[in-house]
């Protein structure tokens, strides 16, 4: 009997196992994501909507300030009701994809209205830490919903971020790299590509349906490639790293110095709420109150305090380390926007480029994504100046060091030689 045939008709099934695995897996995770992203999207557009009404209605009435101190009490006390640790947040949403760990479905709502709350009373912070915190909760319970093993939760947990992040900023592929690129560093996630760009493509569309408009700037000048000009970005590049560190320090200090000094919960918000108002009321203004939006618009259009990326460190660890939510995203825009601004014009760049030049570095300072970071670029300010961006980017990176906001980021590989270390971010 002549078996050649037939083993070579077994032989010639394994392509196929191997093309219909392929196959099965992007249809699942097109179906996954796409979910994904309409939750996503449209908790992303309420949550924009409802940041932005209480932005505009503490602008138009600032009185409101004074129940910033009220407002934190009921941030704590809605913690404490619930159960959920104060300090649960975007560092515990890196941790579950690494592990097994377990996201409490109460997350979402908790984060969100206490983000709310902080904006509406005049707290210095951003939104993306609730947007990653938002869409991490959506994310790890749509895995249950689904009945994934642990390896496709950690992905559609990536989603989930990459979903609420581009509702929120108007940024696709920004968000879609962030997730895969922020949870290790030196590593990236290419198993979720798929996953994260549709979910995010599909939030993005939703934002857009529903009247959300993303973050873009015009520049007015975007300086030719020469040598000088390279030169000046480069050193830009190493004072925006010099500053990153500060902000990064800055916030994990405050943070465990308030909580050294004031251990109740309850006193040490309320004390830093008074303590913003103070400042508010000393300084003349309310710049630094909220995320600032107008003012890192004003500084790419060339306009910015030299002194005022450094109140904006001030009033965002004052919120942040005394317990208010929201996030250091936004702050870190409004701070290389301004600080950029303003260098960047004395080492004789635009002042407007300058700016955005700021908001790319430190973005990538603080979170030590560069390959997000140039993204954001492209995606802020447009393709042209890429060169430059991707040049201020990879120097910040690096002189950056091992600093970030994240404490549970882990920095798989150096940033200084191919060299596996795997250590926590400080």
């Amino acid at each position: 009997m002549n078996i050649a045939p037939t083993i070579k008709s077994i032989k010639s099934i394994k392509p196929i196992k191997s093309i219909y695995v392929y196959l099965y897996t992007f249809f699942k995770w097109t179906v996954i994501s796409a979910f994904v992203g309409l939750a996503g999207g449209l908790v992303g557009v309420l949550f924009h909507k409802s940041v932005e009404y209480a932005t505009g209605f503490r602008e138009q009435n600032p009185w409101l300030i004074w129940l910033l101190p009220a407002g934190g009490l009921v941030i704590v006390l809605f913690y404490k009701v619930s159960k959920i640790k104060k300090d649960v947040g975007t560092n515990e949403i890196i941790s579950c994809i690494r592990s097994d760990e377990k996201v409490p479905a109460a997350l979402a709502p908790l984060i969100f209205v206490s983000t709310v709350i902080t904006h509406l009373f005049g707290g210095s912070a951003g939104r993306e830490s609730a947007a990653l915190q938002i869409g991490g909760t959506i994310g790890y319970h749509s895995g249950r919903l689904f009945r994934l093993d642990e390896k496709d939760t950690h992905l559609i947990v990536l989603c989930g971020m990459s979903a609420v992040f581009s509702a929120l900023f108007g940024t696709p592929l920004t968000a879609a790299i962030f997730a895969m690129e922020v949870v290790s560093v030196g590593v990236i996630y290419y198993s979720g590509l798929v996953p994260c760009l549709f979910s995010s493509l599909v939030a993005y569309w939703m934002s857009l349906l529903f009247g959300a408009q993303p973050a873009r700037f015009a520049l007015k000048v975007i300086p030719e490639i020469s040598f000088m000009n390279i030169l000046r970005v480069i050193m830009l590049a190493a004072l925006c790293a010099a500053v990153s560190i500060i902000f990064c320090v800055a916030l994990h200090k405050t943070h465990t110095l308030l909580e050294k000094l004031i251990k109740n919960d309850y006193l040490r918000i309320a004390a830093g709420g008074f303590a913003m108002i103070a400042l508010t009321y000393l300084l003349g203004t309310y710049d630094y109150n909220g995320a600032g939006m107008d003012l890192i618009a004003r500084a790419v259009n060339g306009e910015a305090k030299p002194e005022a990326f450094l109140l904006k460190i001030l009033f965002t660890a004052i919120t942040i380390g005394a317990g208010y939510k929201g996030g250091e995203i936004v702050p870190t825009f409004f701070i290389g926007a301004t600080f950029g601004c303003a260098a960047g014009g004395l080492l004789g760049l635009d002042a407007g480029f300058g700016a955005a030049v700021g908001i790319a570095a430190l973005f990538c300072g603080v979170v030590n994504c560069p390959v997000t970071s140039v993204f954001l670029s492209i995606e802020l300010f447009g393709a042209e100046g890429v060169v430059l961006f991707m040049i201020a980017c990879a120097v910040t990176n690096l002189l950056s060091g091992n600093y970030g906001l994240y404490k549970t980021q882990k920095i798989i590989y150096s940033k200084l030689k191919a060299e596996f270390i795997n250590v926590f971010a400080k």
